[in-house]
């Protein structure tokens, strides 16, 4: 089985709970199709570059998958269809690292340097 990085953002309207099920029944998904989800990261609420379907923000989300090439597609297939999932973005890699995202450091690093001033 490969490694990938899979990131889902979704609507804007849809609370961070729902953002949490949508993760909870992809990675059930995943499972039922023969992978595994090893580590899940909630990014939040975050302001898009450009409009996606006329929203302006969007939930991210990531998962680190080890799992067959069918059942990407398989998942992918689920995205296309389901309303609340505006993009995602699937990448394979060679290998999950242990630490944070760099999405979730800097906020990290920013708190820090918040607290101290």
């Amino acid at each position: 089985m490969a490694l990938y990085e899979h990131v889902v953002m979704t609507r804007p309207d849809v609370s961070s709970a729902q953002v949490e099920e949508i993760v909870e029944k992809l990675s059930a998904k995943i499972a039922d199709l023969g992978g595994s989800v090893g580590r899940t990261e909630y990014w939040g609420l975050r302001n898009l570059a450009y409009r996606v379907r006329k929203n302006r923000k969007a939930h991210y989300s990531l998962l680190q998958v080890d799992a067959p090439a069918g059942a990407l597609h398989e998942v992918e297939r689920m995205h296309r269809i389901n309303e609340d999932i505006l993009r995602y973005l699937t990448i394979r890699v060679e290998e999950h690292t242990e630490d944070q995202s760099p999405i979730l450091a800097k906020r990290e690093e920013r708190k820090r340097r918040e607290r101290r001033d």
